[in-house]
């Protein structure tokens, strides 16, 4: 498989977390042509700040090597990881992580910050940004156009401060 069937395969995760009403963000786990750890966006439905793609996506690898480092792996993600993520990145000594698109607002792989090229730190991951850059963005883009224009009624009220929330921080996706 090439570099885009994998993002293909992240896009598909951040499909199903769109369907969900979370930000639509998928992330997947390569180790010698499989993959081996799934994630998408879960922050919402499980009321858990760390439920990003990436960190679901690491767990799961490191639960199917039974190890705690994700040496000769790759991640595909459809957005730039966060500092969060960036950080669990470098932790985990992943080999390279291939990024569908740029996040100005939070990136922490080059736009915003750059964690995973930060020399003082003891592993940098190479960093590939633009697989599949289009499709990614357009994601992001068709969902928080559509979150927009869904405020009102009585299950966005319930959630209005969540939807408010992450409204805000999409800017750069508009």
């Amino acid at each position: 498989m090439t570099p885009e069937d994998y993002m293909r395969q992240a896009l598909d995760l951040a499909v199903e977390a769109s369907e969900v009403r979370e930000v639509p963000v998928g992330a997947v786990i390569v180790k010698d042509g499989e993959i081996i750890g799934r994630g998408r966006n879960r922050t919402f439905e499980t009321k858990n700040p760390l439920a990003h793609a990436e960190m679901i996506a690491m767990t799961e690898a490191l639960e199917n090597i039974g190890g705690w480092r994700l040496v000769d792996c790759d991640m595909y993600v459809t957005l730039e990881p966060c500092s969060m993520c960036a950080g669990a990145i470098v932790h985990s000594r992943l080999r390279k992580v291939y990024i569908g698109t740029p996040d100005s607002k939070a990136g922490a792989c080059g736009s915003v910050l750059d964690i995973t090229g930060e020399k003082r730190l003891n592993h940098q991951p190479e960093i590939e940004i633009g697989i599949l850059q289009p499709e990614c963005e357009r994601i992001l883009k068709e969902f928080f156009k559509k979150l927009r224009g869904k405020k009102g009624g009585t299950e966005d009220e319930k959630n209005r401060e969540y939807f408010d929330t992450i409204a805000s921080d999409s800017d750069a996706f508009l």
